[in-house]
């Protein structure tokens, strides 16, 4: 899957779902318009004329993307939209006074026709421009750290302590109830990524370039240490109860029926579905990472993601740990 702005509608939307990145591309290409109710407008001909193209060009390209350019602002104006637009800015516009109606374009569905039009020269400059921001804007609300995206998100500490709680519970488990050497405890970590995000550490840790000494759970999602942690939790109870059933240690068959058992819980796979959704779909937006095992899971990024983890509300792990209300819950957590 490549990051082809004509080919990939997945690829367009995360670049029109990131209002800090468009903020940054509306400074830079100074593309003109004409504010009206809010929005910088323009018509099917200014388009074309920007573009280099045909207006029949356009209404191609509308005719086979109405869905995905009505999403990111077009629209046909007739009564009396259209009369207030005329009114008010129509001159502006080179509307004509006859015109029943009109089709418009916001700033974002100008990047958007840009994206998809392959005949144009000044879109694939566009293009070109679009997706240097695109990585500029990432890097410097990351402070260039990507790998470590996920930990700006205000729910990744609350979600790493609990996780880390679970994890002492499941190597416990695997001391008391797993008959088997000390290779258990990666065995079996492996055993559970690959269940939840169908990679074990050593392929996780290629597709995104880590280091030997970096850790994978530093780099996963809130909702993928928590789908690990309610499969860690749910296996320590099985395990014990198994255990305590039997009267003696488990075999590693045993484990490996119970975890195969587990997977397939009607429970747990909502949580498994979201975490591989969430890794797939921010790895592929943000870290410019694929997971080739979940490529049917990547989907386009919601515009409250770059909020979450670019906005106001992100900041990095170090910032976070000298938050006192983060520390309040640490704390909570510590103690349960």
């Amino acid at each position: 899957m490549k990051k082809d702005l004509t080919d990939s509608r997945v690829v367009r939307q995360n670049v029109l779902n990131n209002n800090y990145a468009l903020e940054k591309i509306e400074e830079n290409l100074q593309l003109g318009g004409t504010n009206w109710q809010g929005e910088r407008l323009f018509t099917k001909a200014q388009v074309a004329e920007m573009l280099k193209i045909d207006e029949r060009t356009i209404d191609r390209y509308i005719e086979v993307n109405t869905h995905e350019l009505t999403k990111n602002g077009y629209q046909v104006l007739k009564g009396k939209k259209l009369k207030d637009l005329k009114d008010s800015v129509g001159n502006d516009m080179n509307v004509v006074t006859k015109t029943t109606v009109l089709g418009v374009f916001t700033f974002r569905t100008v990047l958007n026709i840009a994206m998809l039009v392959t005949e144009s020269e000044m879109g694939k400059a566009i293009r070109s421009k679009i997706l240097d921001i695109v990585l500029d804007v990432i890097a410097q609300k990351t402070g260039g750290h990507t790998k470590y995206i996920n930990q700006r998100d205000e729910e990744f500490v609350p979600s790493a302590v609990k996780e880390m709680n679970y994890r002492k519970e499941f190597t416990n488990a695997l001391d008391n109830y797993l008959n088997m050497g000390k290779q258990k405890y990666a065995l079996y970590t492996n055993r559970i990524y690959q269940k939840v995000f169908l990679e074990n550490a050593a392929e996780y840790k290629k597709i995104l370039n880590l280091a030997a000494k970096d850790k994978v759970r530093d780099t996963l999602y809130s909702e993928v240490l928590n789908a690990i942690a309610s499969f860690e939790h749910g296996l320590s109870k099985e395990m014990q109860a198994k255990f305590q059933e039997k009267g003696a240690k488990l075999t590693a068959r045993e484990l490996d029926t119970i975890i195969d058992n587990a997977a397939e819980n009607p429970y747990l796979h909502p949580f498994i579905e979201n975490a591989r959704l969430k890794m797939a779909s921010r790895d592929f937006g943000f870290r410019d990472a694929l997971h080739h095992r979940l490529v049917n899971y990547i989907k386009t990024i919601p515009a409250d993601d770059f909020d979450r983890f670019l906005g106001q509300k992100s900041k990095s792990l170090e910032e976070r740990l000298s938050d006192p209300e983060t520390i309040a819950v640490l704390k909570r957590l510590r103690d349960r």
